[in-house]
């Protein structure tokens, strides 16, 4: 199967640079080194399908200048991963349907309460319109003929999903992986992972974290998300990676 992915972001929670920070990452002039919010843009079998809808949602669209979108996947319900929801409008006009979401029970109904306004009795043409599909871990479901299995990821003690659709694994937020999500991956062509900075974090893999868990999972390339600006430069940080891990930087493409 031919794929195409594209990372609309790939920063953590407070983007890079941050707000009124003056460190090196942050004062680079170096476009790699700015990171939105951490979001992929799958191209498979004639679907488009977007991973995580953050609050420069609207903006990597606009970047990325993205036509259709068929279907949204959510990890978890956290901020970062979900703000950017309500731009969902544009592609309801364009497209004139509901958007498909998928995501856990849990995630979709605090999705049903930050949006509340878009679950309300009647149509209103200037609301997001949602079509929502609850999904379990290791389950495979499908979008037409496009089979995506959910994976389960643990996000310090909060779980949530990654997602492998064909050989591309994605998994971001992760602080641990049960054994059966590594089997699920193991040998994976392309495995995406969060790497949020050196020091240790009690949610994130932190960089040594990453790479051990790339080593285990072996994947023909790994590309390191959800970056900090704790990480480091990026030009610096790749010189110090293994020959198939690769730092992700926002509107890289990659091709299966």
């Amino acid at each position: 199967m031919q794929m195409q992915v594209k990372f609309l972001g790939t920063g953590t929670s407070q983007g890079v640079p941050v707000i009124a920070c003056d460190c090196p990452v942050c004062q680079s002039p170096d476009a790699f080194d700015a990171r939105l919010r951490s979001s992929v843009l799958v191209e498979a079998k004639g679907k488009h399908i977007v991973i995580d809808t953050g609050p420069d949602f609207r903006t990597q669209m606009l970047r990325a200048k993205v036509q259709n979108v068929d279907a949204v996947l959510f990890t978890h319900e956290h901020r970062d991963h979900l703000a950017g929801l309500d731009d969902i409008r544009a592609f309801n006009h364009k497209q004139n349907k509901a958007m498909p979401i998928y995501a856990e029970k849990r995630v979709l109904d605090i999705i049903k309460q930050e949006f509340a306004y878009a679950f309300q009795a009647g149509f209103h043409a200037g609301l997001p319109q949602m079509q929502c599909h609850e999904i379990l871990p290791n389950q495979t479901f499908q979008i037409d003929d496009l089979a995506i299995l959910p994976l389960r990821a643990m996000h310090g003690t909060l779980p949530i999903l990654g997602y492998k659709i064909g050989d591309f694994t994605y998994l971001t937020d992760v602080k641990e992986l049960p054994f059966a999500t590594k089997e699920a991956i193991q040998n994976t062509k392309i495995l995406v992972i969060n790497a949020l900075r050196i020091q240790e974090h009690p949610t994130h893999f932190n960089l040594a974290e990453a790479l051990a868990c790339i080593a285990e999972i072996k994947p023909q390339k790994a590309y390191l998300t959800h970056i900090s600006h704790l990480l480091g430069k990026h030009q610096d940080v790749q010189k110090q990676l293994p020959a198939n891990v690769f730092l992700a930087h926002d509107q890289l493409d990659i091709h299966l």
